[in-house]
């Protein structure tokens, strides 16, 4: 056996192992490009070596979603499946676990209008609102990984030829996943056990109050009174732990709806649905969104905020030391997956009830009450740089130096 290919087995037996955490006779559901059946098949035969019942693969073809927005009618981009939208429930109710590969094509859908583009994916939401509550609530184990393809690596690599940009691209995958490790299982439990360090420090503390300050940057957040840091994995509802994001270097809570403040000015290129949002501000008043602007990617921008009335407030915010493995690639990935986890940022939309104390047994209508979002969407977008400061406010007044120049002070 190669390295390569080594290395690429390493990649599989985490995401199945640490990342989904597959158990006995589970299902697994794959949804996949179709540049990545090596690695798909890879995943496939050791998610049956540790007992899966089933393994599915949804395929995607990027040039056939293109078609279908630049072209079909205009009525079938507001309509999805109800055969699809059945079958992700039925597997959901199942506790099946669910793979992600997401691998960004930035200029996908150039040229394709923003409002063609927001229908089918409010169509999409729609559908599969319960389905997503349930990953969103952690009642199944999900994950999110990325493999090269030709396209993603021409973006971030474009004065490479083919092959050299994505063998480099493969690389920098296999390093920031901790691929490449002797033992990768193990370090990802060492990692795991860091992140958990941390947000016990701030499960412990009870800010009241997160203040930002960057060029571009003067921002309130606040915090519910029994909000939870969450980071290094999640629980389902069987007890199974499993890691949503791969890599993943995050710590994270939800923000008080109505309590957010300011401005904030995003630090890296944010790669929606196939369009690049790039050098954006968003100014907050009581937590909702009041004024915002682009340089690149306006309208895209503003059929995220229009999503619904949820879309024009946070409902995540996250931190990440600027000094993190995927940081100091010095690369941007025009990846959220892995951009987000090179950056403290911050989501527009849906809460996570896991966020609240208590929240995954709450209705949605009692989390709202209690200051958490509700909203078809939740995009990532990144705030954070080498000139970031964070202070958390204790309940008390008590400011205290969280992050300086980006990085961890505590």
């Amino acid at each position: 056996m190669d390295n390569f290919e080594m290395l690429l087995d390493h990649y599989a037996d985490i995401t199945v192992t640490i990342g989904l955490n597959v158990q006995k006779d589970q299902d697994v559901m794959i949804f996949a490009p179709i540049e990545s059946p090596e690695f798909v098949r890879k995943v496939v035969k050791r998610a049956y070596e540790v007992g899966a019942r089933n393994v599915f693969v949804d395929w995607d073809d990027e040039q056939i979603t293109r078609l279908k927005l630049g072209l079909a009618p205009e009525q079938s981009l507001s309509h999805f499946p109800d055969w699809r939208a059945r079958t992700f429930q039925e597997l959901s109710d199942q506790n099946a676990a669910f793979l992600y590969i997401y691998s960004p094509n930035p200029e996908l859908l150039k040229g394709i209008d923003p409002l063609r583009i927001a229908a089918a994916q409010k169509a999409a939401a729609a559908a599969n609102k319960q389905f997503s509550n349930d990953k969103s609530s952690a009642k199944v184990s999900w994950t999110i990984v990325s493999v090269p393809t030709l396209a993603w690596s021409a973006t971030i690599f474009p004065k490479m030829d083919e092959s050299e940009r994505m063998d480099t691209l493969w690389q920098q995958i296999f390093k920031i996943t901790r691929a490449d490790q002797a033992n990768p299982e193990e370090a990802w439990k060492q990692h795991i056990q860091s992140l958990t360090d941390k947000l016990n420090y701030f499960n412990e503390k009870r800010f009241k109050k997160l203040h930002y300050k960057a060029p571009g940057t003067d921002l309130t957040i606040e915090l519910p009174a029994e909000h939870l840091w969450v980071g290094g994995g999640m629980v389902n509802d069987q007890g199974t732990p499993f890691q949503p994001n791969m890599p993943t270097e995050e710590i994270f809570t939800m923000p008080h709806k109505n309590g957010v403040n300011g401005t904030v000015a995003s630090t890296k290129p944010l790669n929606y649905g196939g369009n690049l949002i790039n050098n954006f501000s968003i100014t907050f008043k009581n937590g909702r969104i009041v004024a915002y602007h682009a340089e690149q990617g306006q309208d895209t921008l503003k059929q995220i905020i229009e999503t619904d009335d949820g879309a024009h407030y946070l409902g995540e915010v996250s931190l990440v030391p600027h000094h993190s493995p995927i940081s100091e690639t010095n690369l941007i990935f025009y990846n959220t997956l892995f951009d987000e986890n090179a950056s403290c940022h911050l989501a527009i939309g849906h809460s996570f009830p896991f966020n609240y104390r208590g929240g995954r047994k709450m209705s949605l209508e009692t989390l709202e009450s209690l200051g958490a979002n509700q909203s078809l969407t939740h995009v990532d977008f990144m705030v954070g740089s080498g000139e970031l400061a964070i202070d958390g406010e204790t309940a008390d007044g008590k400011q205290i130096p969280i992050f300086r120049k980006g990085n961890w002070v505590i």
